[in-house]
């Protein structure tokens, strides 16, 4: 073993009732392994606690713990360093004592133990004793090559015991029975030789392409919901269109490949790039631009075959403008509409409502004949919204319960008219401005914020009556508008 020579040791264990042995080999373990040449049972002594080896001619103590303490005559040894014995040496172990006496050759060694005392709680010796001690060290302190090659030594020597110790892989797991006749054996699987990786690689392979056949084969098979029917359709069903071709349920109509966080923005892009026909353009109001809203957050799709993105549309206004809505857009935030509830839209003789916007007034023709008919004032801002508002609910507006209305040209269908609103006057200085102020509560309610409502078909106004998103729209008009050629609406003759 290099520089390590045969030495003999002699062991006195005046802990134990055992006979003093003699030990000659090139080295002395001290630890917890019952192999120990010292064998030290306490859990604050390590396995391999520590080693004495003998260098040139003199006994070295090698500290091979890092984590219990090793102390010499009170003094703790670092860790993976050695220290000098002399005769009349202390070394404490965990509670264990080693006193050391020396001789050419000779290294004994008498084990006692003190269980209430901790390493470094027991008395430092003199200091008169200690001083000699050290100045005897130092005069034959090994050189630290030869340090360094023994600690070498030590740990390729518990590196060898250790291995030899650990089990093999397929060694059996249970405990043998006692006895060695044959009704004693029993079957065990603890030696099978565990699967190849290769099998693993296998699988994952396998399972990956019919993933990948799937996905093309059968275009459901990964997503959450089933999508609803205007989507999974191989046919344009509304006349006329509002997309250049039907999606025929495929993923990558609507969906990029692979997983990225812009995904969502590529979704949009492609419900806009197909959703793009002379009957009907995506807009979006400024105000719902800026605050980064998108197809998909009106129209999410995945709801099941009869989910109607043209109801879903109607309803999320109510979801977003709430009070109970605590996210802000653009540093704002938003809250439930007109408090709630709709009153006539004039304070303190001035029209509060503002109007239609040129591009969505453009695309309401009966009204723009209606103002031109009555010679709308468009520089008088209060008189062009007066029109503009009056206007608007003489468009063949159906009446709802608890508002009197008149039969329309087709004798049909009951429609607004002025005594709708207003009992008494109906021009000039006469005019009745008490009753609208109730008759608009009537119709527009908060109806409009009930959950789960088909407000494609409800007769009462929806937030779309009023605020169009999709300015050019030429299939969406709302169900309370009578048909012109005939008593139902679009919405019904559509179905």
């Amino acid at each position: 073993m290099g520089i390590l020579k045969q030495t003999t040791f002699i062991i006195t264990r005046a802990d134990r009732s055992v006979d003093p042995k003699t030990i000659i080999r090139q080295g002395l373990w001290i630890g917890r392994d019952p192999e120990s040449d010292i064998w030290l049972n306490h859990e604050t002594v390590s396995k391999l606690h520590a080693g004495i080896s003998d260098i040139k001619g003199y006994f070295y103590l090698i500290n091979l713990s890092a984590s219990s303490a090793t102390a010499l005559n009170g003094r703790l040894i670092p860790f993976n360093e050695a220290a000098a014995l002399t005769a009349g040496d202390e070394l404490q172990i965990g509670p264990y004592f080693l006193n050391i006496d020396t001789s050419i050759g000779t290294l004994k060694i008498t084990v006692t133990a003190q269980f209430a005392l901790a390493v470094g709680e027991r008395e430092p010796r003199h200091k008169t004793e200690t001083y000699k001690k050290q100045i005897a060290k130092s005069a034959h302190v090994a050189p630290s090559p030869d340090v360094s090659s023994s600690l070498k030594i030590w740990w390729d020597h518990k590196r060898t015991r250790e291995k030899a110790n650990r089990l093999s892989p397929l060694h059996p797991q249970a405990p043998p029975r006692v006895g060695k006749i044959r009704f004693n054996w029993k079957p065990t699987r603890d030696l099978v030789r565990p699967w190849p990786f290769a099998i693993f690689i296998w699988a994952i392979a396998v399972i990956g392409t019919l993933s990948a056949i799937a996905a093309v084969k059968y275009k459901i098979a990964f997503a959450p919901e089933p999508i609803s029917v205007a989507h999974s359709s191989t046919s344009l069903t509304l006349t006329p269109p509002i997309a250049k071709q039907a999606s025929g349920g495929a993923c990558t109509s609507c969906h990029a490949l692979g997983v990225s966080v812009t995904n969502k923005e590529k979704m949009s892009a492609n419900c806009a790039s197909c959703h793009q026909t002379p009957a009907f353009t995506p807009t979006l109001i400024k105000a719902h631009h800026e605050a980064g809203l998108a197809c998909i957050t009106c129209h999410a799709e995945h709801r099941g075959v009869n989910f109607s993105a043209l109801n879903e549309g109607l309803t999320v206004c109510a979801k977003c403008h709430s009070d109970q809505n605590l996210k802000s857009f653009n540093g704002k935030t938003v809250h439930t509409p007109h408090g709630g509830t709709y009153g006539y839209p004039v304070l303190n003789g001035v029209w509060v409502w503002k109007g239609f916007e040129p591009e969505r007034l453009a695309q309401k023709p009966e009204l723009v004949k209606f103002l031109q008919k009555n010679r709308a004032d468009r520089s008088n801002e209060q008189q062009w919204r007066n029109a503009q508002f009056h206007g608007v609910h003489f468009e063949r507006i159906r009446v709802v319960e608890g508002v009197d209305g008149v039969l329309d040209e087709n004798g049909t269908d009951k429609v607004l008219s002025c005594s709708s609103c207003h009992k008494t006057g109906y021009m000039g200085s006469n005019i009745d401005r008490t009753s609208p102020r109730t008759t608009c509560g009537r119709c527009h309610n908060t109806r409009v914020f009930e959950r789960g409502r088909d407000l494609s078909k409800a007769p009462a106004p929806s937030c779309a009556s009023c605020h169009v998103e999709h300015v050019t729209d030429h299939n969406w008009i709302s169900p309370l508008v009578v048909n012109r050629d005939s008593s139902k609406t679009s919405s019904e003759s559509a179905k």
